[in-house]
């Protein structure tokens, strides 16, 4: 039998055991066609690049198949007809890949890179060392400015 992927979004508003529950139904499906599903992975809920359907967010969900060109045009008419599902795509593969997928992975190694050591002190701080005598006009403007107890001192 030959082999694919799907790739569906769900919308935001429903929770991950309902993104669970599309998945399911298509498994059940499959199984009744002789075909199944040999990977599942659920990447989470991720910002679109646009809005869809009003969403600007989704529940993206991969799974790997292995069934008859004929239960993927019948799983395709019903993740269309689904209004949970905004967008779903389908694509003919050679092999399913063990292990996670390049979104599971880069998902983990973000998680490596969180902790990047403690932030500089001050403020403002840019990692930019100014020149203590640097003479451009607006540090030697800050310089001239008079302390406010000598203004009008004198004339009282």
């Amino acid at each position: 039998m030959p082999l694919y992927e799907c790739v569906y979004i769900a919308r935001n508003d429903v929770t991950q055991q309902q993104v669970e529950a599309i998945a399911d139904g298509i498994a059940t499906q499959f199984e009744a066609e002789g075909g199944k599903v040999a990977k599942r992975e659920y990447w989470g809920l991720r910002g679109l690049a646009y809005r869809i359907k009003k969403n600007r967010k989704g529940h993206y969900m991969l799974l790997g198949l292995e069934a008859a060109p004929a239960s993927i045009v019948e799983m395709e008419r019903q993740l269309r007809l689904n209004e949970d599902v905004l967008r779903f795509m389908t694509v003919r593969i050679e092999a399913i890949e063990e292990g996670p997928s390049a979104m599971l992975a880069k998902k983990s190694d973000d998680r490596d890179k969180i902790f990047r050591g403690p932030k500089p002190s001050g403020r403002f701080d840019s990692g930019r060392k100014r020149n203590p005598y640097d003479d451009r006009e607006e540090f030697r403007a800050r310089e001239e400015i008079m302390p406010r107890d000598s203004f009008g001192a004198d004339e009282e």
